[in-house]
């Protein structure tokens, strides 16, 4: 492994820096969550359509760069730092690879050309609050979570020459915004139970999505109700479903502990910036040895978690060196803690201020149990990446 960066991966970093330090101020996040899209348009259309970003990771043939997966998580980085809301992550960590894996020829030139120019947003839904079992993080996917034929989840029947949707998913990020929803529903009925993608167009009849009241705001969340809603299978019947999702899990692990490692790493910056300022018994609070240790092991912490990330995403783009070794899901679940620490610490070294929830501490708070409720727990994400690596033996099993 090749530790170094390239100077186009540090002009990523400093690009990205540039950009997040002006317009993505504690303030403009705050203000963001609070438009209809929940992000800033005008700042998501410099990423896309300015910067390309959400191209980095994808051919060129599809007007992307054709770069890797550690471009793509240095990028997801800088935008932790910020705790930047853009639909980036839902778009080009979930969607767009499964589009890539599984989508027709016609559907990759269609949607991923569009998506690469910052011109078409997407999401992935899956029914319940199975997103992590979904994508092979937190258990083995059996693809239960789809609804398995009982009452519940999402079912797709054949209906006119094409297909349609009926049913209800939960925590859709960024659903109520993507100009394109993955949907995973379940079909075939009990004698051939199997779950399929279907690509759901925004202003497809029938479809109804609603913005949540989530804990970190800067990650929206949707409800969709699908009633009767027109849909076009992605790829072919017999495509691998599951093995693409749990792909994509790994990829999107990797991602998200990229960006939990740098909203960690703010996270120390600013509090060891406020306890070189704030002062008690006539001296700086962080000259006193206790502040010092603390602060110390959170950035043993943050950079433990930090290496973990760049290893997982070196992983992700080896396609010859480690045979396909997949660590995101081990590297999500040490930058969640480094995350959960800092902020932790973060709220106890401001004091009382620190307390307040309006104070910008707390974003970090809401980042990291926001992350963990979604994709974890943490010990459920170390259990899982044991049980494949067969640290225990082939019986080992992942339990809550």
């Amino acid at each position: 492994m090749d530790a170094t960066f390239t100077e186009e991966q540090q002009e990523i970093r400093r690009t990205l820096r540039e950009l997040t330090t002006k317009r993505c101020t504690p303030d403009d996040v705050k203000a963001a969550t609070r438009t209809p899209a929940g992000h800033d348009l005008a700042l998501w259309g410099a990423l896309g359509t300015e910067l390309g970003l959400p191209g980095l990771a994808l051919p060129e043939r599809y007007g992307g760069v054709g770069a890797t997966v550690t471009e793509l998580a240095l990028a997801q980085e800088e935008l932790g730092r910020a705790l930047a809301p853009s639909p980036l992550f839902a778009t080009c960590g979930l969607a767009a690879p499964l589009i890539a894996a599984l989508g027709t020829d016609a559907q990759r030139e269609a949607l991923l050309t569009r998506i690469a120019g910052g011109r078409l947003t997407a999401a992935l839904a899956v029914p319940g609050t199975g997103l992590a079992t979904a994508l092979g993080l937190v258990a083995e996917n059996t693809g239960d979570w789809a609804g398995g034929g009982r009452a519940g989840g999402v079912q797709a029947r054949r209906a006119d020459g094409g297909w349609h949707l009926y049913g209800q998913a939960e925590q859709v990020l960024d659903g109520h915004s993507a100009g394109l929803l993955l949907v995973a529903a379940h079909t075939g009925g009990f004698a051939r139970s199997r779950t399929l993608l279907f690509l759901v167009r925004e202003d497809a009849a029938g479809l109804v999505r609603t913005r949540q009241t989530s804990l970190d705001e800067t990650r929206p969340q949707a409800r969709l109700e699908l009633r009767d809603v027109p849909a076009e299978l992605l790829g072919q019947d017999e495509g691998d479903v599951p093995g693409a999702l749990a792909a994509v899990g790994d990829t999107a692990a990797t991602l998200l502990a990229a960006d939990a490692v740098g909203a960690a790493d703010r996270a120390l910056e600013r509090t060891v910036g406020y306890v070189k300022e704030r002062e008690q018994f006539g001296r700086p609070i962080g000259s006193f040895q206790a502040v010092k240790h603390r602060l110390a092991d959170v950035y043993v912490a943050v950079q433990a978690a930090r290496s973990a990330a760049y290893y997982a995403a070196w992983a992700a783009g080896d396609t010859g060196g480690t045979g396909g070794e997949r660590a995101g899901g081990l590297a999500l679940a040490q930058a969640l803690e480094a995350l959960r620490t800092a902020a932790a610490e973060a709220v106890q070294l401001h004091g009382g201020i620190g307390f307040t929830w309006e104070h910008d501490a707390h974003l970090y708070l809401k980042r990291a149990a926001g992350d963990e409720l979604l994709f974890g727990p943490v010990h459920l994400l170390r259990a899982r990446a044991a049980q494949t690596a067969a640290l225990f033996g082939p019986a080992a099993a992942v339990s809550a």
